[in-house]
């Protein structure tokens, strides 16, 4: 049953992530980086391409790559198509996920704090950090309710 409702749950997650990616995170004024009104993580991106390539690339990989095909692995996994030793190296893959909400949590402090305009949080922010953290919680209860142990043993 509980593997059930994880199956669901992560499979949700691959509708939610790129609604996340288009909702608005965060509703700016007088922002020179990006000039719009409302920022999502697809309309910062297209931003973050045209004045910084690398960073651009990177946010690209923790904001969307990351937690997707972690989502996917974990599809793989809830469906025995992918080895469950790979658990590990999906839940690193969450964390980096979750180091870009954190990233987004210090942009808003900082323009905040420094006075440069005026930032309010949208939906978007907080969807987006829901589904880091429902992926972050599906891969810790995956792990913990799996039928087989994740390391082979001795072999006597």
């Amino acid at each position: 049953m509980t593997m059930t409702i994880l199956r669901f749950a992560n499979l949700l997650l691959l509708i939610l992530f790129p609604v996340a990616w288009f909702a608005p995170l965060m509703r700016a004024g007088l922002l020179p980086l990006f000039g719009l009104s409302e920022i999502s993580v697809i309309s910062g991106l297209q931003s973050l391409w045209a004045t910084d390539v690398f960073l651009a690339l990177l946010v690209t990989v923790f904001a969307l790559f990351a937690p997707y095909l972690k989502t996917l692995g974990l599809a793989l996994v809830h469906f025995d198509l992918l080895s469950k030793r790979l658990l590990p190296v999906l839940s690193y893959m969450g964390k980096l996920a979750m180091a870009d909400i954190f990233l987004l949590a210090l942009y808003v402090v900082v323009i905040k704090g420094i006075g440069i305009g005026k930032v309010e949080i949208a939906w978007g922010l907080y969807l987006f950090t829901a589904c880091i953290l429902g992926s972050l919680m599906i891969s810790f209860l995956t792990a913990r309710h799996s039928p087989t142990p994740l390391a082979p043993g001795p072999q006597r």
